[in-house]
């Protein structure tokens, strides 16, 4: 696999990203540019978003000190700014999940309190988001709890990418919240590949993702101007283990889309793909949202059952041997789709249409 420039050019895709910043939206008079904060650990993929807005990053300082406490504050005049703050909420090498948050929270705080018009938290990965509802007596509502984290520290929006339950998202927050999906952008990155098929069915993993894979079933049909097939699996856990995955649906002599919001082991997937492929199934291709790549999912996603593995870049760098897996896993940006969005928002656009493009 290449690395580098090279690599990013190879694997990172554009769609239809605005060449200057104003392109493409009516933007209301005396208005200024907005200034976007990308926090430690996701800079990168911050940079690239700055660099489809055709704006710079702005500058703050983090700094650590030897008893594990820390400290972050803008280095630029925010007063009567409208400021984003992007950073995705997910463990890494370097920092967990929490530690992340912290900062976070802290950052937006300090924002606030220097005097900013309005904040909104960019959030490419929704940390416990998972944690939606209540499955055993006094299990606790992560995500809700979390919420009100966030506004509690200043935020006047909220903007995250494929959330894994979109409804209980809506409800955990009490202000204004933006659901950004994947569906026009894998749609568009697949489209030219899958146009010569016979046969396209895509298939939910479980009966949770369902709506997800109808949505982006009809992206995808819409896309190639034809109809294309749906299937889902029956799932049920035991234990934390797989113990139902009945598929319904056909998905013979099919090239089969596997569709779901994030990829931690992978066993989900890995059982759907085997199914598909004993149902028969002439291809597989599986494409999710976050790469969250816990253990096993490197053993998981190397099986022959999968003919490639598609997720975005909203966490990086992933855990997993990008060299071991070969061709088999391709990153595909979401950098240009946050960019229109935040160039949206700030004009006053509508982030409905943008998804639906």
């Amino acid at each position: 696999m290449r690395t580098g420039a090279a690599r990013d050019a190879a694997i990172y895709t554009p769609i239809r990203a605005p060449q200057t910043f104003t392109e493409g939206v009516n933007m209301p008079g005396n208005v200024s540019d907005p200034m976007l904060f990308a926090l430690e650990g996701s800079r990168e993929f911050g940079g690239r978003v700055a660099e489809h807005m055709v704006l710079p990053l702005a500058e703050h300082e983090e700094r650590g000190f030897e008893d594990g406490e820390h400290k972050a504050r803008p280095l630029e005049s925010v007063r009567e700014r409208d400021v984003y703050v992007l950073h995705a909420l997910h463990s890494d090498p370097e920092r967990s999940v929490n530690d992340r948050l912290c900062r976070l929270l802290f950052f937006l705080a300090c924002v606030r309190d220097s005097g900013a018009r309005r904040v909104t938290a960019v959030l490419p990965y929704l940390g416990y988001a998972r944690k939606d509802r209540r499955t055993q007596p006094r299990d606790p509502v992560t995500m809700r709890y979390l919420a009100q984290l966030i506004e509690a520290m200043g935020a006047d929006r909220v903007m995250a990418l494929e959330v894994h339950n979109p409804a209980a998202y809506d409800n955990a927050f009490r202000c204004p919240r933006e659901h950004l999906e994947m569906r026009s952008l894998f749609a568009l990155h697949l489209a030219p590949e899958l146009q010569p098929e016979t046969r396209v069915v895509v298939c939910s993993p479980d009966v949770g993702g369902v709506k997800r894979a109808v949505r982006f079933r009809e992206r995808l049909a819409n896309q190639l101007g034809r109809e294309v097939g749906d299937a889902f699996f029956e799932k049920a856990r035991a234990g934390g283990k797989l113990t139902l995955g009945r598929l319904i649906g056909d998905v013979s002599d099919a090239t089969v889309v596997l569709v779901d919001d994030l990829i931690a082991t992978g066993s989900t997937l890995l059982h759907a793909a085997r199914t598909c492929r004993e149902t028969g199934a002439r291809r597989v291709l599986a494409v999710a949202a976050h790469g969250a790549f816990t253990r096993g999912a490197q053993e998981n996603l190397a099986s022959d059952a999968f003919e490639r593995v598609l997720v975005t870049d909203t966490i990086l760098p992933p855990k997993i041997d990008h060299e071991a897996l070969g061709q088999r896993l391709e990153i595909v940006s979401a950098a240009p789709l946050f960019a229109q969005a935040i160039t949206r928002l700030h004009a006053g656009g509508s982030l409905t249409d943008l998804q639906e493009d």
